[in-house]
């Protein structure tokens, strides 16, 4: 299957070229970006000292950036490329997500599966054609269920946060960058280089990311035959990989596949950053029109 490509600039990192873009959205009647997130404080803002949040997201992030090495990240592929934890619908695990929360948003605090939804209908409303990418943006959290006790109940900082790449040099980009230096893999002479174990224009594909939710849910959209495009397996994938998408970061490591697959994830990140609201999603009503998108991308049951 393949999509059409997005009308967004090259190198679109600027925060200034994203509100741009919702301004033109906003005439149009589309999703409007808000001025603040649930909390009434500043969208990412990890330095935002009365934040009620932010110290437990700081604690998040010194725990995620010193456990995440190599040899962790291919211990736990090796695990969970297995799929033998459980075998259900994607609907049922969306409903699963009732009882997680994650711990390193600063922006929200309520179940993922409002976060889900809030992401799918407001994309729904600025592109009514492109299903798939309203389904993509229905799942790309659903690897979030890695914390529940059928999945392993793993920490959440091996589970959710910002992605990066291990095997190389970690960008001073990455939020709280300053806990890598307690990585074990900081001061390896083989990873922290700016290439670290990898070529230029290697490929994401061949590049191997901090372990949690966005490679899994990639992984078991893969290997179940899922037939949705590679630019919404690539918005799965990479989506929490904001060092690339926001700060232009390790973009030395991407081919020219994945160059075209940035252009939607650009577009999906207003999506997934800022229609997370109090205002909630009545599941009931919109339960219908995913379940089509489900039962025409993927299989019934998948193994998980």
């Amino acid at each position: 299957m393949t999509v059409d490509k997005p009308e967004t600039a090259k190198g679109d990192y600027q925060e200034k070229n994203v509100v741009n873009k919702n301004l033109a959205l906003k005439k149009k009647g589309g999703f409007t970006v808000p001025h603040s997130n649930s909390f009434g404080r500043k969208f990412r803002n990890y330095a935002d000292s009365e934040s009620q949040r932010n110290e437990g997201v700081e604690n998040f992030y010194r725990e995620n950036h010193i456990n995440q090495t190599v040899e962790f990240v291919k211990k736990r592929r090796e695990e969970y490329v297995k799929r033998d934890k459980v075998e259900m619908s994607i609907w049922e695990c969306c409903e699963l997500l009732n009882s997680v929360v994650d711990e390193s948003d600063p922006d929200l605090d309520e179940p993922q599966i409002q976060h889900l939804l809030q992401t799918a209908e407001a994309i729904r409303q600025d592109y009514p054609n492109e299903d798939w990418l309203h389904l993509t943006a229905l799942i790309h959290d659903l690897g979030k269920v890695l914390l529940l006790p059928h999945f392993g109940s793993l920490p959440q900082w091996a589970v959710v946060g910002d992605t990066f790449p291990v095997g190389c040099a970690f960008d001073e980009s990455n939020v709280h960058y300053k806990y890598f230096k307690e990585n074990p893999d900081y001061n390896n002479p083989a990873y922290n280089s700016k290439l670290g174990i990898y070529s230029e224009g290697c490929g994401l594909n061949n590049v191997l990311m901090s372990f949690g939710h966005d490679d899994y849910m990639y992984l078991v959209a893969k290997d179940n035959g899922s037939t949705l495009p590679s630019a919404a397996l690539f918005i799965i994938r990479y989506h929490s990989f904001y060092a690339l998408h926001k700060a232009g970061a390790y973009t030395y490591l991407m081919n020219d596949e994945d160059k075209e697959n940035l252009k939607w994830l650009h577009i999906f990140n207003k999506y997934d950053l800022y229609s997370k609201s109090k205002v909630l999603v009545d599941v009931e009503k919109v339960k219908p029109y995913y379940l089509s998108l489900i039962e025409k991308y993927f299989p019934k049951k998948l193994k998980w």
